[in-house]
């Protein structure tokens, strides 16, 4: 007997999957879910990529639709476009709250799942794993489909202001920690209610509700900076010069020596019936005029503070949401 036919035969080396069960199961549950929004971010990238060409000059259906505009269509569009792309942390937490965790509870899914191999544990890590992975990937698209179109259209003024509350929140990585924040409150409503209309209902009342509160302290995250002028123009006009491009102004006016400010219609002198002057009266003493400001800089600063103070609550909502099932498991 040769030493070869005693050498057993090469066994072949079993392929692991790329994802774990539990996480497979989830993905398959909600496959009709995800497909449906993969069409949706195919066929907003579609739109907004065309209207972008069209804007540029390139010939198409546009053209034939009789619209003399693509400019406008265009603006409008993604002004719109950004307040749709909002509701896009709502939806995550709705879907969280409900399909995927919420339902199951409801329907007693779970028990089935807790007697297999997973623990309760990993039951919830594995739906809140898949539910993190998909809301990055649905703040990445937003991202991607606003900044496709506009871009070119964000500046310091107008309705796509780059501070306006909307634009800002679809232009940078706050939106992908909004989504994930979406998730761990989802969760918790989901384990908390226990139904699935009212726990998806909930989630998306509190994201949206803790959007808004952020969104209106934000701009205080980070002082303004202040632009002075002595000149005799500036104090005239309550206008310095040599203001910055693209920045959002916060206030303007005019102070004296003693650093009182002044702003428009607080010191008026009277001019007749019916007129107004906006020079101060000469005991005022103005020294020179002001200007509170934003710079284009600061979008970048406020992001990333507004982003780490969402992720902080992300992961004491997921903390709070393992809670909660350690305390209703028996």
């Amino acid at each position: 007997m040769t030493t070869a036919s005693l050498t057993p035969p090469a066994t072949r080396t079993a392929r692991r999957p790329l994802l774990p069960g539990a996480h497979r199961t989830v993905l398959r549950l909600h496959r009709t879910t995800l497909w449906t929004a993969l069409g949706l971010v195919v066929l907003a990238t579609a739109v907004t990529g065309y209207l972008h060409l069209a804007a540029q000059g390139r010939p198409g259906l546009i053209t034939f639709l009789g619209v003399s505009n693509e400019d406008d269509l265009l603006f409008t569009y993604m002004e719109r476009g950004a307040v749709a792309l909002l509701l896009v942390p709502l939806l995550v937490a709705a879907f969280t709250a409900g399909p995927v965790v919420a339902r199951e509870l409801e329907a007693g899914l779970h028990q089935f799942a807790w007697t297999q191999a997973d623990a309760p544990a990993r039951w919830l890590s594995a739906r809140l794993t898949v539910a993190a992975a998909l809301a990055v990937a649905a703040g990445l698209a937003v991202l991607g489909v606003f900044w496709l179109g506009g871009s070119g259209l964000v500046h310091a003024q107008g309705s796509l202001s780059w501070s306006h509350s909307t634009v800002y929140t679809v232009t940078g990585p706050v939106v992908v920690a909004y989504c994930l924040l979406a998730v761990a409150v989802g969760a918790l409503a989901g384990l908390l209610l226990r139904r699935t209309l009212l726990a998806m209902s909930a989630a998306s009342a509190v994201t949206g509700g803790v959007l808004w509160l952020l969104s209106s302290v934000r701009w205080d995250l980070v002082p303004a900076r202040t632009l002075t002028d002595s000149s005799a123009r500036a104090r005239e006009a309550w206008v310095p010069g040599g203001i910055p491009d693209d920045v959002r102004i916060v206030d303007m006016g005019v102070s004296n020596a003693a650093g009182d400010r002044f702003q428009p219609g607080q010191c008026l002198s009277w001019a007749g019936p019916g007129k107004n002057d906006y020079s101060c009266p000469a005991d005022t003493h103005v020294v020179q005029a002001w200007v509170d400001f934003r710079p284009r800089s600061h979008f970048w600063y406020v992001q990333l503070i507004e982003s780490g103070i969402v992720l902080t609550l992300a992961a004491a909502t997921a903390y709070a949401a393992f809670w909660v099932l350690r305390r209703r498991t028996p």
